[in-house]
């Protein structure tokens, strides 16, 4: 193998192209390239602004190998807390739905600490639920496609213990202030939670208790700054909020409650 292709070669041509971590992002490429080919292309498409995980096809979440694929939302660190508050608030052998899941990570990370969950996943996005259904094989569960609710079996209603969902909560008017990777590489519908961040997040709050078996949550995280109106929000469509915040994740998860 020539100097290019090796790691310190490698590490040299992503620092060139702005890449902070360079020398970790130089060993992850070269641990999944299969051939010195796939390396090169692979160090090309990250030197280009690809998000590493969409080279690499995988993500790390919760300690699980995440497939992933270009145009697919990618899962961030943060998001592991909502996955926490959901295993600290489920019921024995519960019923999970992860909505606009994605690749499907919460709900598998969910089923991966939870025995005997019962797993449902449901985005908008074909991409996604390609990627999610892969994902959540391995634990049983079943992806749909569709806007929201809208795919989901009826017998599902009322039954529903943990209702995740990582709704989109930047405001339109922000989508263009975030990093190249995200704003050029994953879906719209992924980013854009309308003009105050909080658009999906009130469609899904309004028809969730239909959903939710008695005292199930639904479960979401937001910003700082969007805590009073997605409250708001959750209460509106009849269940109870807390509010959970991490200074470990940066992160602000909402539980919705319904009532027993």
């Amino acid at each position: 193998m020539t100097d290019s292709f090796t790691e310190s070669g490698i590490a040299a041509r992503l620092r060139s192209a702005g890449c902070v971590f360079a020398e970790d992002e130089a060993r992850l490429i070269l641990s999944t390239a299969r051939t010195p080919g796939d390396a090169s292309a692979m160090v090309e498409r990250r030197a280009a602004g690809e998000p590493l995980e969409h080279v690499l096809g995988w993500a790390e979440f919760c300690g699980l190998r995440i497939a992933v694929e270009p145009g697919v939302f990618v899962p961030r660190r943060r998001t592991e807390f909502l996955v926490r508050r959901a295993e600290a608030l489920a019921p024995a052998r519960p019923v999970v739905l992860d909505l606009c899941c994605g690749s499907g990570a919460l709900g598998a990370a969910l089923a991966a600490r939870l025995d005997g969950s019962i797993l449902h996943s449901a985005d908008i996005e074909p991409p996604a639920v390609r990627c999610a259904r892969r994902n959540i094989a391995p634990y049983g569960g079943l992806a749909y496609e569709g806007d929201l609710f809208a795919p989901l079996p009826d017998a599902l209603r009322g039954r529903v213990d943990v209702l995740l969902c990582n709704v989109p909560y930047v405001p339109t008017g922000e989508v263009a202030l975030l990093p190249p990777e995200a704003r050029d590489h994953e879906p719209r519908v992924a980013l854009d939670g309308g003009p105050d961040g909080l658009g999906v997040l009130r469609r899904v709050a309004a028809e969730a208790a239909g959903w939710l078996a008695p005292g199930g949550h639904l479960l979401f995280e937001t910003s700082e700054r969007q805590v009073a109106g997605a409250v708001a929000a959750v209460e509106r469509g009849g269940l109870g909020a807390g509010v959970a915040v991490s200074e470990e994740f940066s992160a602000t998860v909402i539980a919705g409650a319904k009532s027993v």
